[in-house]
């Protein structure tokens, strides 16, 4: 507990740093080439792995499933958020249709482990967001943003409600990109609306 402690200060300092200061080199910070231009920068300590083609996992705490073959977007317990670009958003939905803010990003055709606890599943989202609007991604990109309340439960018999998470998505359509966060990452946010454009 009190690494993790320790581990979530350190990212705060890193944070607060690459707000107030725009040198690229800040200490404890380093910059992340996205697609089409997109530059973020991160705390040092988190770990940027491009899984495949159009889907990069930026891991900023444990992740029990890093570098074995569970290292994927349904596994569990791992803290980190996705960046996909168009071949991720042409199967973003249920049954492997393309990707629309409307609905939420989940790309399945059946009931995958929850994010937080694999003992659990996910069970399902609401069919409305609880927060919809816009949110920049740096300087003139206006995403689309939305938060979505996924839902977790026990197994059979009975699949009791468990418990829930926040799974909250920017998407650029011009840009062609998604930002999907399960894990309510500090400081994503601020990372994304500071972000530059080359």
């Amino acid at each position: 507990m009190i690494s993790r402690t320790l581990a979530a200060a350190a990212a705060g300092l890193a944070l607060a740093a690459l707000v107030s200061s725009p040198a690229a080199a800040a200490p404890g910070v380093k910059q992340v080439h996205l697609r089409n231009g997109l530059t973020i920068k991160i705390p040092s300590t988190w770990k940027v792995y491009k899984v495949a083609k159009d889907y990069t996992r930026v891991v900023t705490g444990a992740c029990a499933t890093a570098g074995t073959r569970n290292f994927g977007y349904r596994d569990s317990g791992c803290r980190s958020f996705w960046v996909f670009g168009p071949a991720a958003i042409r199967v973003g939905h249920e049954t492997f249709n393309p990707y629309d803010p409307s609905r939420p990003y989940s790309p399945a055709t059946d009931v995958g482990p929850c994010v937080y606890d694999k003992k659990l599943w996910m069970s399902s989202f609401r069919t409305k967001p609880v927060v919809k609007g816009y949110k920049l991604v740096g300087a003139g990109h206006n995403a689309h943003y939305r938060e979505w309340k996924g839902n977790c439960v026990y197994g059979p018999p009975n699949y009791d409600y468990a418990g829930s998470f926040t799974q909250r998505e920017w998407y650029l359509p011009k840009s062609k990109i998604l930002v999907v966060d399960q894990w309510k990452t500090p400081g994503l946010a601020t990372i994304l609306r500071t972000a530059t454009w080359n």
